[in-house]
Parts: structure tokens; C-alpha cells; sequence
């Protein structure tokens, strides 16, 4: 054997030694980084669960990990306000139900970001938009997007909003003359269909023709259908999660890889040939003139005058906020639509004095300010919201060592201390629990878990100290990340339910208990008897008659 070919094989040897070893320095590294942390925390006195599994952290199960917001608030009422959990690898979470520690940290956008993995996991799924960016690009983009959500623009768009729900009205009267009278009808995927159908005209002037069945099938619901409302879309998301934690795993073929690359080229193709239409039709001044949607809008604030180059949007940057806008767009309000007829479903006293409301008003097509000066309507879509927020909970990372003010001080058992504040360290996770603080007793009172639209006429004094943009709650957020498009949604929500309940009775076709929440991410109802149908919510729908 030459001299040569013994070196060329020593020299492949050893780079599979170097191979071989990458992983296993990995592995110890953050090993050490772990416990160093671990044992050098300001925060590892506070209570908590126990016996935490070196993977899973104190779940007993990647699925139950997925639904951590249920389990997070089930420890809460042991453990109190403030306490820290493990997740995955056994990473610290800090759980903070306190409203003063909650308002510090979500008007502090400086030290309090979203984790670079969960920046990194949303651009991956919907591109460089508002969603996936912090600071100063996140004011850019938000500076251009504000002019589009601005209550003059929604005032617009009611009509659309109107217009789509009345769709949806005759696609159910038929099925009911058909079915003499009384149908039992899955309520969420024709919600979902409304709901797309609506931001694809109000958001884009865009006809999706979601609700039209008829046809082939619609290539934007099934990529929506198979990204969140499949029976393993919630785990899938979690693999993709994780490879968003440790970057190295992002070579692993995790479940639901190739579908979900699949969905996102879709997903983008679509929205690629939205904004090449919307572009070259805005590029025609007199036709662009008197196009309300918001891409249009968006489209003309980014290239006024008064915006300069440097704080222009660039076309990916706007075409990355279609999906954004589709997605958190529809599904926010379509679960939260599901939500309320679920409610007023268990509640016919509720139903029958809400529609009564809605059949005063003398008009089929209700403007803006008609559905906003409705009472009873304005206190039922709040209770909907406070108990079934579309969103149940947000991560905060701390990118620097901070002290967190406490309302309620915490007592260390063991040695007595009383702390008013706690000492964060850099890259602390923060568990934010929406869901929590929207139903918490110590705030709402004891029937915090009840639907009860009339609590809005005299609330508890302690809701003044959520931190929220809307509505003493924290569905909306607040602070530099509150969501954009509430005004939006409100709007939405209100005229769909104003066209729906004018028509038709709704009654359970579940038993009670049978109904629960998909969990972590969007809020979806599921019927636990059937969890393979992934987001469901049957309704016996009548046709109401008028006295």
C-alpha cells in the first residue's frame, strides 16, 4: 500500500472521529450550559412541580406538552401566580400570572422578545413579517401596516363582512329546507371557509370562493385544513418547534415534514400571485384610487411620499404579510365565531336576548358604528373572548438580566424572605398565560370560568390592572405587540353573528363536557369523542321564526 494511500485513509479516519464527536460536544456543552444555569439561578427557589424528565420536563408526554397552557393553569392554583415549570430538555419556565410582573414585562419590548427560535420558527411558516421580526424592523413594518387597520378603513369593510356572512346564511337555509327544517351541522369548517372568504376580499380584493363547494375542492382550505386542523397538525407543529430549539435537528425528518413544505410553497404561491395582481392594479392611480382592501392600502402607505426609502417595506416583506394575514386572520376569528355559538348554544336565555337585541336594529346591512353601539352584543362577543381567547398563551425571552416587580410578594418557605421582585436572568423563557389571567377567580370572582355576558355591566375592581389593549383582558395583548388587526375582528365578529343568530337557532349536539380546546396555538373547539376529526363543533340549527 503506498505512502499516499495511508495518509488519504488516516485523513478520512479522522474526519469521521470529528464527525462522530460534533454531536457529543454539542450534547455536553449545553449539558453544562444547562446546569450552570441551573444551579447559579436567582429564581430556583420558587415552588413548582417536581420529578421533571430530562426530555420532557415535567410533562408526561410530547402531546401533553402541546396542550402546556391547560396544564400550566392547573399548576397555577397550586403553586400561585408566579412559579417555575420545566419544558422541553428540561428548559426553566418562569409562569407569571402576577398582573403588575405581567405589565412590566409586556411594556418592556427591549428586554422582553420573543425567543430567537420562536422569531425563526414563524418566518419559517409564514416568511419575514410582521410576526417573525423585534424592535426596530418590527416598527417599520408595523408604522406601514397601521394604515391599513385604521377604524376609517374598517368602517369600509363592514359591508364586505356583511356581505360574506349572508352567503354563509343561504348555503345553511338551504340545507335546512332540505333536511325539513333542522340539520346538524359541523359549524367550524364553514366558519373557517367565511372567514377566509372574508380577509381574501376585505384583506385583499381577492375571491377565494372558500364556501363554494360545489366545484373542485379549494386548494387554500385544504392547506389550511392539513397545517392546523389535521389530527396531528398540533404534535407536527411541536416537531417543527423543536427543530427551531436546536437548529442541528433541522436535518431530521421529523412527521409532517414534506406536507408542511408542501403546504408553505402553496401557501406562498398564492400569495406571490395575490400581490403581483394587487401590485400592477395599484399601479393604475385612477383605479387604485377608490380600492379599500387593506393589501391596497398597505400598497399605497409604502410608497407615499412621506415614507422614506429606508423605511419602505420590500416586496418580500409584503408578501410575507398576506399568509400572515390569511392565517392569523381567519383563524382567530372564524374559532372565535365557533366559540360563541358554542356558548349561546349551552345558554338560550343568553341566545334569545342577544338575537331579540339584533332584530331591533332596523336593517339587514348594520354599518360599523350600528353593530358597535349593540350593548348586549358588545358584552357577549367580550365574554367570548375572555374565556376562549383565540390565542391562550405567548412566550417572552429576557435578553437581559432585569428585576420584575411583583403586586403579590412572594414568601420563600424555607427561609422566610419576603421578595416585592424577582431577578431575571438573560434568557429566562416567560410564560404569558392569556387563557389564565382571562379567567383567573382572584380577578374575576368565582364564576370567572362562566359564561356570563352580564358581568361587563359592573366588572370587579381588579380587572383595571390587566394589562390589555381591549377590554380589561389580555386577549389582545399590549404594548408594542398588541395585535394589529383587533379593531378588525371585533368588526368581523360582530356582523357575523348579527346575520347569524337573526336567522337561525342553535342547540347543542354534544353533551356538556363533550367540547374542549385543541390547546396550545390557535383555539379551536374538538369533540373529545372524535379527536381524529381534529377542530369540530356540531350544532343541531334550526330556522328561527318570527313572532
Amino acid at each position: 500500500m503506498s505512502l499516499t494511500t495511508i495518509q488519504d485513509a488516516a485523513s478520512v479516519q479522522k474526519l469521521l472521529y470529528t464527525l462522530a464527536a460534533t454531536p457529543f460536544c454539542y450534547i455536553l456543552y449545553q449539558t453544562l450550559h444547562f446546569l450552570y444555569h441551573e444551579w447559579t439561578s436567582p429564581l430556583r427557589m420558587l415552588p413548582g412541580p417536581s420529578k421533571a424528565h430530562p426530555l420532557l420536563g415535567n410533562f408526561k408526554s410530547f402531546k401533553q406538552m402541546m396542550d402546556d397552557s391547560a396544564i400550566a393553569n392547573e399548576w397555577r392554583v397550586k403553586f400561585g401566580s408566579v412559579y417555575r415549570y420545566r419544558s422541553l430538555f428540561s428548559h426553566s419556565q418562569l409562569f407569571v400570572g402576577d398582573l403588575k410582573a405581567l405589565s412590566h414585562v409586556m411594556n418592556n419590548n427591549l428586554i422582553y422578545q420573543k425567543a430567537p427560535f420562536l422569531l425563526s420558527h414563524m418566518e419559517r411558516t409564514l416568511g419575514h413579517g410582521i410576526l417573525a421580526v423585534e424592535l426596530d424592523e418590527h416598527k417599520k413594518q408595523r408604522r406601514i401596516l397601521n394604515q391599513a387597520f385604521g377604524v376609517a378603513q374598517i368602517r369600509l369593510l363592514t359591508e364586505t363582512f356583511v356581505e360574506k356572512a349572508d352567503q354563509l346564511r343561504s348555503i345553511w337555509t338551504k340545507q335546512l329546507v332540505q333536511d325539513n327544517g333542522e340539520s346538524r351541522i359541523d359549524v367550524c369548517p364553514w366558519l373557517r371557509r367565511l372567514t377566509v372568504d372574508i380577509i381574501g376580499k376585505a384583506g385583499f380584493d381577492y375571491d377565494f370562493n372558500s364556501m363554494d363547494i360545489s366545484g373542485k375542492p379549494n386548494e387554500l382550505m385544504e392547506v389550511f385544513t392539513e397545517l392546523l386542523h389535521s389530527p396531528n397538525a398540533q404534535v407536527q407543529t411541536g416537531f417543527r418547534l423543536v427543530q427551531s430549539m436546536v437548529p442541528i435537528l433541522g436535518w431530521v425528518p421529523v412527521p409532517g415534514t414534506k406536507a408542511f413544505l408542501r403546504v408553505r410553497e402553496k401557501m406562498f404561491q398564492i400569495a406571490r400571485t395575490i400581490f403581483a395582481s394587487s401590485k400592477e392594479s395599484n399601479a393604475h392611480e385612477h383605479y387604485a384610487a377608490g380600492k379599500r382592501d387593506l393589501l391596497s392600502i398597505l400598497l399605497r402607505a409604502n410608497m407615499s411620499p412621506d415614507v422614506g426609502p429606508s423605511f419602505r417595506l420590500t416586496d418580500e416583506e409584503v408578501v410575507a404579510q398576506i399568509p400572515t394575514f390569511l392565517m392569523s386572520g381567519h383563524e382567530t376569528t372564524s374559532g372565535s365565531v365557533t366559540w360563541g355559538l358554542h356558548a349561546l348554544s349551552m345558554d338560550i336565555a343568553v341566545q334569545t336576548k342577544l338575537r331579540d337585541e339584533l332584530l331591533a336594529l332596523g336593517t339587514d346591512n348594520p354599518s360599523m358604528d350600528e353593530l358597535n353601539a349593540l350593548p348586549y352584543l358588545e358584552n357577549v362577543v367580550r365574554e367570548v373572548l375572555r374565556i376562549y381567547s383565540p390565542v391562550n398563551l405567548t412566550q417572552r425571552m429576557a435578553m437581559v438580566d432585569d428585576v420584575m416587580p411583583l403586586g403579590k410578594p412572594f414568601v420563600d418557605p424555607t427561609t422566610g424572605r419576603v421578595y416585592e421582585s424577582l431577578h431575571i436572568p438573560k434568557g429566562q423563557m416567560l410564560h404569558i398565560p392569556i387563557d389564565g389571567v382571562n379567567t383567573d377567580p382572584e380577578i374575576w370572582g368565582e364564576d370567572a370560568a362562566e359564561f356570563r355576558p352580564d358581568r361587563w355591566n359592573d366588572l370587579p375592581a381588579a380587572t383595571n390592572a390587566i394589562p390589555g389593549v381591549w377590554a380589561n383582558q389580555m386577549t389582545f395583548l399590549t404594548g408594542p405587540h398588541n395585535c394589529i388587526g383587533f379593531k378588525f375582528s371585533l368588526v368581523e365578529m360582530k356582523a357575523i353573528l348579527f346575520v347569524i343568530l337573526r336567522e337561525f337557532e342553535f342547540l347543542p349536539a354534544i353533551p356538556k363536557g363533550g367540547v374542549h380546546g385543541t390547546g396550545r396555538g390557535f383555539n379551536h373547539p374538538m369533540v373529545a369523542e372524535t379527536p381524529e376529526l381534529g377542530s369540530s363543533l356540531p350544532l343541531i340549527v334550526r330556522k328561527f321564526v318570527r313572532a
